[in-house]
């Protein structure tokens, strides 16, 4: 009986050609197994694709919830965000696949598992961590690092590989971005992005929304309720998260929210350019911020930012099975308790404009804000404060002032 191989499969040319590779450097029995994050039409026509291509079957598993509520949620709560721009799309949904991977190797009985990430990028190191973390007993194949064995570098010659083992495949050879998606962004990578001196092609580049100048004139007022940090309703309606991040994808990108051009710092060493899209994310950060300056104090807020800052270092080089992680998202989970209320916003040509926050923890009060005085602030107790909390800055002051030993006769 031939060893099983378990193919991570996308359904494009790479992960396609990938399949009569295996077969023939490998003698495996390969099962492909698609993991739906969210990838919409991507999805159509896979089974026929990698059965024609040499699978002997294909699993479509739907992570969509489990990818919201469980890997999504907790970066959102933590305001998780890399080098202050990237909101994680792509480094949020590679543990949950990994994960998913090792559970049909375990139900297969498969001996490895096959990605089609390059050499050169952060996916790699995320599925592969993934893998080491939760089934260590399974040998990893990476294609594109056996450079003795896969010799393809250009879709021309992958497309004639095809060819040459009798699949004819409806690919073009005609060069296109680099592109990754699911539910919460869609990036784009290749072509002029490559340059950073050159302007992103929106005409040609966009998928979810418009540019900012393209958006309607006119603004759209949007509400949002969370329970203890998670997002319940969009404008009176309750929905689970993953409906709460598609109206929000909507809306953002109707009005030209969540693009973001980045040159970022990849896990291998080199600098990357890309262009993401993450219109309802960006929506969804927001509100949660909005919302976390009411109930949050100074001291908690304060560490809860280096946490949050943590997390995104962790997420973005594939550490999400960690006792590290799990740590960190409990302290975010346990300041996440009364992060409970209702969030206004307007969108607008690109922008999130604040509209009004309630919160039965709101810690604001009106009182004591007030340029009134009121009876829980005496305008005196300042003076005392200030005299303590300037202390060391006057003695370091008078001790400026003092005559060296010298001087002293």
């Amino acid at each position: 009986m031939k060893e099983k191989v378990i193919l991570a499969y996308s359904g494009g040319l790479d992960t396609t050609a990938i399949i009569p590779w295996l077969k023939e450097h490998f003698d495996y029995e390969v099962i492909c197994c698609c993991i739906d994050c969210g990838q919409g039409e991507e999805l159509e026509g896979l089974e026929e694709r990698a059965l024609l291509s040499g699978a002997s079957k294909l699993y479509i598993e739907d992570i969509v919830d489990e990818f919201c509520e469980e890997y999504i949620v907790p970066c959102v709560q933590a305001n998780a965000v890399y080098e202050n721009k990237y909101l994680l799309g792509t480094a949020m949904a590679r543990p949950v696949i990994a994960k998913r991977l090792v559970e049909i190797a375990e139900k297969e009985g498969a001996s490895a598992i096959c990605h089609g990430a390059t050499g050169k990028g952060n996916d790699q190191i995320r599925f592969e961590l993934g893998i080491m973390a939760l089934a260590p007993h399974l040998k990893v194949i990476a294609p594109w690092r056996m450079t003795d064995l896969w010799t393809m570098n250009s879709r021309e010659e992958e497309i004639a590989y095809c060819e040459s083992h009798g699949i004819h495949l409806p690919f073009s050879t005609a060069q296109s971005y680099s592109r990754d998606r699911n539910l919460w962004h869609i990036s784009h990578e290749g072509l002029e992005l490559e340059d950073p001196a050159c302007e992103p092609d929106y005409s040609n580049l966009l998928v979810l929304g418009v540019t900012p100048e393209n958006a309607p004139d006119e603004g759209e007022y949007v509400t949002m309720t969370f329970e203890k940090g998670v997002p319940t309703s969009v404008n009176q309606v309750p929905m689970k998260v993953s409906d709460v991040i598609r109206t929000l994808n909507r809306l953002g990108g109707k009005h030209g929210i969540g693009i973001c051009d980045i040159v970022e710092n990849r896990v291998v060493g080199m600098k990357s350019r890309g262009v993401y899209e993450t219109p309802g994310g960006t929506i969804l950060y927001e509100a949660h911020q909005q919302l976390e300056e009411l109930v949050l104090d100074r001291a908690t807020a304060e560490v809860k930012k280096e946490m949050g800052n943590k997390l995104s270092q962790i997420v973005y080089e594939g550490k999400w099975f960690t006792p590290l992680r799990e740590a960190v998202q409990a302290f975010v989970a346990s300041t996440q308790k009364q992060v409970t209320g209702e969030v206004t916003f307007k969108l607008y040509k690109g922008n999130i404009i604040k509209a009004g926050t309630t919160s039965p923890y709101s810690l604001y009060s009106e009182s004591l804000a007030s340029f009134t005085t009121g009876e829980l602030y005496d305008h005196h107790d300042a003076d005392g404060f200030i005299r303590l909390f300037g202390l060391p800055l006057k003695v370091r002051a008078l001790k400026k002032e003092e005559p060296a030993a010298s001087d002293i006769g």
